[in-house]
């Protein structure tokens, strides 16, 4: 984790691994296609996020074998374990940095994806901080939109066009802010 509480790439993967165990009990080799599936649908392909192998998270205590068939590695049942929930909340409640970016995107499109596994006053928190994110990116580039308002070129009507993005996806978290309430 970065020093603000904002995930690294691999915490994104870890998140979205750990996400998936939480809904239920998986294959090996469907977690691993899932994680890859979800990634590359995201942001494309990555090398950067390559998933880590789920190994490491059973060497850490995050993830349990619960049976096998066969002898194939990959049709091992994997579970999470207590301490694997306890860091998917860690990891669904870290902060998000702006502006929006494709990791940022990544980790926004898991927390949307994994919310409801929360408690819905924690999901509350989550939302407001998603608000608070989204109202700076907006701040900065309705400032720099009228900064260079006058100027020719094409900057002005390109960053009208990303203040009505984030202004859109700000109105829909405050929709789901209430929904929440």
């Amino acid at each position: 984790m970065y020093r603000d509480n904002t995930l690294i790439p691999s915490e994104a993967v870890r998140l979205l691994a750990l996400g998936l165990l939480a809904e239920g009990d998986k294959r090996y080799d469907a977690l691993a296609s899932e994680v890859r599936y979800f990634i590359s649908h995201v942001v494309g392909p990555s090398l950067e996020l390559m998933a880590p192998p789920l190994e490491l998270l059973k060497v850490e205590g995050l993830i349990d074998a619960v049976d096998s068939v066969g002898s194939a590695d990959d049709q091992v049942l994997l579970q999470i374990s207590p301490a694997g929930r306890a860091e998917l909340t860690r990891l669904l409640t870290a902060n998000l940095r702006a502006p929006v970016n494709d990791i940022n995107k990544l980790i926004l499109a898991l927390k949307m994806r994994f919310l409801h596994l929360l408690d819905v006053a924690e999901q509350r928190l989550q939302v407001e901080v998603l608000i608070e994110m989204s109202e700076r990116e907006l701040a900065r580039l309705t400032e720099l939109r009228d900064k260079h308002a006058r100027e020719p070129g094409f900057l002005a009507p390109w960053l009208d066009h990303d203040i009505v993005e984030i202004t859109t996806r700000l109105d829909w978290f405050h929709e789901l802010d209430s929904r929440l309430s």
